[in-house]
């Protein structure tokens, strides 16, 4: 605990989004931006390290909207960075999502050749993310903010995606989002499961030891990479009316229904953990926050109750038998709706592009999302089932499977669809504040 409360982050220089929580109910935009003229870029850089809340003020500088800035690989390209600042990034980043999409399962109808225009392309080179509690106030913020970058001729918009978290904090497959959290050492900001250690915070911000008790590998000059994340962000398609026909043909009943839902995600719509109220939902526990995700497996080694192959546990395997390689692996995840809701009952698909922009934050691509995203989410040795995969994310062919251990005889359903199709995604990264005007003169 010394150690621990030894440890001061430098909060004024980290972007606010890169730690602190997001209102609820709340309104976001992502906007990718081109660079096309050097100088402007620099401004751009300038303008935006006073446009952008710190990690210690958690307030927005213009009191409605929160902002964030990264950028892409080829962006600090744009920007002159010199090359010997730009090799020091880690590969993965250098290469860009597109080039890894192979190894990461993004391929068929999730290949880069069919994501949306630009994502995935040389010419994203900025990505700013607002977010306000209300869409009336998102867009106060975002008409200062185009005109702030309109004038920087050099400075194009390319792409933008309206998002959002209503009220009930669902996602399109009806799922309470938005549960986990880790709390980071030295950020004053608790986790949301009490029976977890605060993470090193090298985990998630370059230039602090992480969980190895090294300090993760940093672009240099250190007024570069210093406070700085990494992070991956997709925009995720969520094929909803597919979703619900495969639990309709699956069960027998709508009761039936929602326990296959259950079982698959490992927790109920409501957010109750079925670690915790594994027979039926619990209409008061999934809301509560100090308790829906205060739960461990080690009492259920089987998954009698929260099946090992569910995506939550894939995901997050908390104290299961990997749990010695857990804590290597754990990222911050913020995840963004899009789209209008599918209503209750619907069976027929609508033409609706609805799905989550999900953002990753970490201090290493490769051993946390890539990782995370390979080895658990798109495989099943770590479980013991090599041929099943993540049933509500992976990148399933129409022949996946998933297992439901019961007593007295387990539960195998066959022919798992792909129920989530990716639409793009970049590699980012998100500099600190001192960094950011470090970029409007990068060659001093």
């Amino acid at each position: 605990m010394a150690e621990e409360t030894a440890v001061t982050l430098e909060l004024d220089d980290i972007q606010s989004g890169v730690l602190s929580p997001r209102p609820s109910p709340y309104a976001a935009t992502f906007v990718l931006l081109r660079i096309d003229d050097q100088g402007a870029g620099r401004e751009l850089m300038l303008r935006a390290s006073t446009a952008v809340a710190s990690a210690a003020h958690r307030t927005s500088p213009s009191g409605e909207a929160w902002v964030s800035v990264a950028l892409t690989f080829q962006g600090l390209r744009a920007l002159g960075v010199p090359k010997t600042s730009l090799d020091s990034f880690a590969p993965e980043f250098q290469q860009g999502m597109a080039a890894r999409a192979g190894s990461l399962g993004d391929v068929g109808e999730s290949s880069p050749e069919n994501w949306e225009k630009p994502l995935g392309t040389p010419d994203v080179h900025v990505v700013v993310t607002a977010l306000a509690p209300d869409a009336q106030r998102l867009e106060r913020a975002l008409e200062r903010g185009r005109e702030a970058y309109e004038q920087l001729r050099g400075i194009q918009e390319i792409w933008h995606q309206e998002c959002h978290v209503l009220p009930t904090e669902k996602e399109p497959f009806g799922f309470k989002d938005g549960i986990s959290h880790p709390a980071v050492e030295g950020s004053g900001i608790p986790g949301s499961n009490p029976g977890e250690p605060p993470f090193k915070a090298g985990e998630f911000v370059l230039g602090y030891r992480d969980e190895t008790g090294g300090l993760p590998p940093m672009p240099k000059p250190d007024v570069l990479g210093r406070n700085g994340s990494y992070a991956a962000f997709r925009k995720l398609h969520q094929r909803v009316v597919l979703f619900r026909q495969f639990l309709r043909t699956n069960s027998s009943t709508p009761q039936q229904e929602e326990l296959l839902a259950a079982k698959m995600m490992g927790r109920w719509r409501s957010g109750a953990p079925l670690a915790l109220s594994p027979e039926r939902d619990d209409p008061l526990l999934g809301p509560d926050a100090a308790r829906n995700n205060n739960f461990a497996y080690a009492d259920d080694p089987v998954g009698l109750k929260t099946p090992a192959g569910s995506h939550i546990r894939r995901a997050n395997p908390r104290d299961a038998s990997v749990a010695g390689a857990v804590r290597l692996h754990r990222m911050i995840r913020r995840g963004t709706a899009y789209g209008p809701p599918l209503p209750e009952g619907v069976l027929e698909d609508d033409g609706a592009d609805r799905g989550i922009m999900f953002v990753f934050i970490g201090s290493h691509l490769k051993r946390q999302f890539e990782f995370v995203q390979t080895e658990w989410v798109n495989d099943g040795v770590f479980i013991g089932a090599s041929a099943d995969k993540d049933p509500i994310s992976a990148a399933h062919d129409g022949s996946g499977s998933f297992t439901i251990p019961r007593r007295p005889v387990r539960r195998r359903l066959q022919g798992l669809p792909r129920f989530v199709v990716t639409r793009g995604g970049e590699y980012c990264f998100i500099p600190g504040l001192r960094a950011l005007r470090w970029l409007a003169n990068p060659g001093t």
